[in-house]
């Protein structure tokens, strides 16, 4: 398995990490056992680079990734992310980025994920209430303390990423990038870079839509949240499948999947890169590990920019109570 570096603090990770939200939330129903299975799977492959959060089924998933590593702590670099608090139900109540909340979030998810030391802790999103400074030097104070090794951002707007890098080094940045997201081009990627930092795509296959796998809403199970997601409802899913039908014309050519293809164009944005794409299933898990072997030269990348470029996809990323949360 290739590995990158993130940022310039010394943490190494494989070229292609592994997103586990969905084998909790937001994505349908639940299997247990087989998200397991996936998380060793991705551990005998080499891929070394877990992502979780609190928030995720409220808690249930770093228990679910903790269980999954629990004899194999040494083989994963860990990540795990703050500030989006739930209710027990699920119920969104606010972001918090008070150094008393980063101490007592710190602490709740060590103990569900049963680890000494997160290898990767992110504020998930910026709490407008709170300066980021007070934040991230509550963050620095964990890391001092040994809880946590390196730090990270998600979804922080350029000035914030560099007020907070002078409180202390920031490793990596977590930001929703893929073919039909390519916002972070034009000042998250300059930014990151300049200061030395990370980057962290998440949804790089566009929540599976750029899979080719979804040919109409109905296709998502009832309880799947994006079926409420902007760029799946509607006249915008259909407009979006134009997007798909060009990346599997391109990907057949090319002799891989649609899926490898939108990944394998992720990877070669720069080393400094490192997708998470989710999956709990161990057969999409291998696909998405095979689009390191596919490459892609000058000529196909151009054909690409030119099939799909930024501002391409219809709807926003979010809805608009989400989409508020995002770039502070």
């Amino acid at each position: 398995m290739e590995t990158r570096k993130l940022g310039n603090q010394g943490l190494t990770v494989s070229a292609l990490g592994l997103g586990c939200m969905g084998m909790s939330d937001f994505y349908g129903a639940r299997d247990d056992a087989e998200s397991i299975k996936t998380i060793h799977r991705a551990l005998d492959e080499g891929v070394t680079f877990l992502d979780t959060a609190d928030m995720y089924g409220v808690g249930r998933n770093e228990e679910l990734v903790g269980k999954a590593i629990r004899e194999r702590r040494n083989e994963v670099v860990l990540a795990t992310k703050f500030a989006n608090v739930r209710a027990p139900d699920g119920s969104f109540v606010r972001i918090d980025g008070t150094p008393e909340y980063v101490r007592e979030a710190c602490d709740a998810s060590l103990k569900r994920l049963g680890v000494d030391t997160i290898d990767l802790y992110y504020q998930h999103r910026v709490d407008p209430n709170t300066p980021i400074e007070e934040t991230v030097g509550a963050m620095a104070e964990l890391v001092k303390a040994g809880k946590v090794r390196y730090l990270g951002l998600s979804e922080a707007a350029p000035e914030t990423i560099r007020r907070a890098h002078k409180v202390h080094p920031i490793t990596a940045l977590q930001t929703e990038y893929s073919l039909w997201s390519r916002d972070p081009e034009a000042e998250i990627l300059p930014t990151v870079r300049e200061l030395g930092i990370g980057f962290v795509p998440y949804s790089p296959l566009g929540r599976g839509f750029l899979t080719g796998k979804y040919q109409h809403p109905n296709d998502l199970e009832e309880e799947d949240t994006r079926r409420r997601h902007p760029r799946f409802q509607g006249e915008a899913f259909y407009k979006n499948l134009e997007l798909v039908d060009a990346i599997k014309a391109m990907a057949e050519r090319k002799g891989c999947t649609p899926a490898q293809l939108a990944l394998t164009w992720v990877l070669a944005q720069g080393k400094d890169i490192v997708p998470i794409p989710g999956t709990k299933r161990i057969s999409y898990l291998e696909q998405n590990i095979a689009a390191l072997e596919v490459s892609l030269d000058e000529d196909d990348l151009q054909q690409i920019d030119r099939a799909l470029p930024a501002g391409a996809a219809e709807g926003t990323r979010y809805a608009a109570p989400q989409m508020a949360a995002l770039n502070r």
